[in-house]
């Protein structure tokens, strides 16, 4: 099996992954050996994580070389998929023998275990997270057994999204549907004055909605309606702002090259029409830093008004924000457990002391709302207050210690964030050199 000690860095360039060994077995019993003899292992998957949620302090496994699989069970509506798929790979897939899944994130270039393992998302009012299309999974435990779990297990709705603390997960089972058609609408800016009594209304009037904002003086910059064939979207909000569609394609960030964004204005298959970005471009600007709150949507207006009363802290660093909405689900450490929410997603700019000073500004407004943090970004929240957040913690540290009682699945992060074993000790700092910069990854969160 190769075992290469090599340094590594995300997608973006802002975190250095500290692991001295990294192993990409090619089979099952390779990667059993990998996690057997390993001190603390984790998982390497696509790298579109910004913190170190993906590092260890030994060794660090890539799944890129075991064999990829994707089989459909027609009868039964769900597809089989190994660990190292991406969905786009899933996708292309599934359209070319005429299925489809319900939603997808916003690039689809990510690993399919890795985005359902955070709790990432899409967006749509009726729509929730990726891993609520979970139906099964199969762990291989730090003993090097696999061990199954399906809908309706007890300990299930906490494995899924499950942080890769409970082991590596080697295979899923996803809901699919029928393929379909979706068409983007894209609007112009409208002003922060026509929101309040509309911000639900506009992002329930599609399938799927995204509202793009600097949360300046500027309003709204964009909204985009993800039109699904069979469900049209209804104008009447936008009608109400007076804002019209736009005369071109267009990027969320202003500037952005609108060649890397997926079609709009003309109808195209789910899978070219969901994500944002066209898979293989650059999503946003590359040269950024991501974070992402999520509120309960009874509180969307009241968030977005503290947030714009608080824009001038983070305005700086701010690239662009994202505004959608996520249907509740019941994943335990999922962003959108059991409330139907707002997501409010940041792009900063690569600077990771301006972000640092950044953060408290923003969760100090969101804090009346009980704002859930992204477990794949960045954040400033202590563990005291996570615990708080995620009302489900208590029972995920016992499920993990069932699972993984000697700790092998853990890291520094994990053991800050998760498990509040504040006494472990974190690291100094991580240098990074990426495009001519040299800056420092902050180690004692890994954000």
């Amino acid at each position: 099996m190769p075992r290469r000690a090599v340094i590594r860095t995300n997608w973006s360039g802002n975190y250095a992954y500290r692991a001295p060994r990294f192993a990409e077995p090619r089979g099952l019993d390779e990667l059993a050996e990998a996690v057997t003899t390993g001190d603390r292992v984790r998982v390497a998957g696509t790298g579109h994580t910004f913190n170190g949620i993906a590092d260890s302090a030994d060794l660090r496994i890539s799944l890129a070389a075991m064999p990829t699989g994707i089989e459909i069970d027609s009868a039964r509506r769900v597809v089989s998929v190994t660990g190292p798929v991406r969905y786009r790979e899933l996708a292309e897939h599934l359209h070319a023998r005429g299925w489809a899944l319900a939603n997808l994130a916003s690039l689809p270039d990510l690993s399919v275990v890795g985005a359902i393992s955070t709790g990432t998302h899409g967006s749509g009012s009726r729509l929730r997270g990726l891993a609520s299309d979970v139906r099964a999974l199969e762990v291989l435990t730090a003993r090097g057994e696999l061990r199954e779990l399906r809908e309706g297990d007890a300990e299930f709705p906490g494995a899924v999204v499950g942080l890769g603390a409970l082991g590596v997960i080697t295979r899923l089972e996803l809901a699919v549907e029928p393929a379909y058609q979706v068409t983007q609408h894209v609007y112009g800016s409208m002003p922060w004055t026509a929101l309040p009594g509309e911000l639900g209304a506009l992002l329930a009037s599609g399938y799927s909605v995204s509202l793009f904002t600097d949360f300046d003086d500027a309003g709204v910059r964009q909204g985009v309606v993800k039109e699904r064939d069979g469900i049209p979207h209804e104008a009447g909000p936008f009608d109400r702002v007076g804002v019209g569609l736009v005369d071109g394609p267009r990027h969320p960030m202003a500037g952005g090259p609108a060649e890397n964004v997926t079609v709009q204005a003309a109808p195209g298959p789910w899978h070219e029409r969901l994500p944002h970005f066209r898979a293989g471009r650059t999503p946003s600007s590359g040269a950024e830093i991501q974070s992402e709150y999520l509120v309960g949507a009874e509180h969307a207006a009241a968030a977005v008004e503290a947030l714009r009363e608080a824009g001038p802290a983070f305005a700086p660093v701010l690239l662009v924000s994202e505004l959608r909405s996520v249907a509740a689900d019941d994943r335990w450490l999922s962003p959108a457990w059991e409330r139907d929410s707002l997501a409010i997603h940041f792009t900063w700019r690569l600077d990771q002391s301006a972000v640092e000073a950044a953060l408290p500004s923003v969760e100090a407004a969101l804090a009346p709302f009980g704002a859930r943090p992204h477990w794949g970004k960045v954040w400033a929240m202590g563990p005291d207050v996570l615990a708080e957040r995620y009302p489900r913690l208590p029972d995920f540290r016992a499920l993990a210690e069932r699972w993984d009682p000697d700790h092998r699945f853990r890291n520094d992060f994990l053991d800050h964030h998760v498990f509040d074993q504040s006494n472990r000790t974190t690291g100094g700092f991580s240098v990074v050199f990426s495009r001519g910069q040299q800056f420092c990854v902050w180690s004692q969160s890994e954000n």
